[in-house]
């Protein structure tokens, strides 16, 4: 099976979980931007404003986190499904910021490519240069959402728990994860504590989430 094939193949497999595991292929229509207006120009800024209004988040920090928090959703949720690198590098992806709806990305060509902490590692340095952001708090938001990504994987019946928490324990093995939180075994389940908090509940609706180390 070619590169192409092997990664279309492994993101329809796993699309049809929830909507966040719905990662699109190729160049979408004029209202999107390219992934590298990510790392220059004020896009990346002025969307973190937006979500600042959106949110009525008083600190620019917390609209900073909930921007990542959104675009790891949509990157790491299908990979850690699929469980095979595929390339979210900036220069290959597009990406669209609506007033109400969110955010959107999508990758540009179907191939291989980094591990995915490595092509995060731009965005994150790219936010913190607009915004004073904590990066284990930036790389926690991204744990959480591989943690959730494979809590779905084990109730769609793709791996078990065990499995699931093995190939979560791995990811954590390593930088920039090994901080990230812990798993705590639970029975037929993924259950995941972060060490850090994305600060959610600072925004005017928000509150504390199930991985929170706040909840007690």
């Amino acid at each position: 099976m070619s590169e192409f094939a092997e990664v279309l193949e492994a993101l329809r497999r796993v699309r049809g979980i929830n909507p966040f595991f719905a990662l699109d292929v190729g160049r979408p229509d004029d209202t999107w931007l390219p992934g590298t207006a990510l790392l220059e120009g004020p896009a990346l800024k002025t969307t973190i404003d937006a979500i600042a209004i959106r949110y009525e988040a008083e600190e620019p920090r917390v609209a900073a986190s909930l921007f990542f928090l959104s675009y790891t959703a949509r990157l790491l949720s299908p990979l850690t499904a699929a469980n095979i690198p595929i390339d979210v590098r900036p220069e290959n992806l597009w990406w669209h910021h609506h007033p109400v709806n969110g955010l959107s990305v999508r990758i540009d060509q179907p191939r291989l490519g980094p591990p995915a902490a490595e092509a995060l590692e731009p965005v994150v340095e790219a936010i913190q240069a607009v915004t004073p952001v904590a990066r284990g708090l930036l790389w926690g938001n991204a744990m959480s959402n591989i943690a959730g990504a494979l809590k779905m994987v084990v109730r769609a019946r793709m791996l078990t728990a065990e499995e699931a928490e093995e190939r979560g324990e791995r990811l954590m093995s390593a930088p920039p994860f090994e901080q990230a939180g812990e798993f705590i075994s639970f029975p037929g389940e993924v259950t995941f504590r972060r060490r850090s908090c994305c600060l959610y509940y600072r925004v005017a609706a928000g509150g504390k989430c199930g991985d929170c180390p706040l909840v007690k």
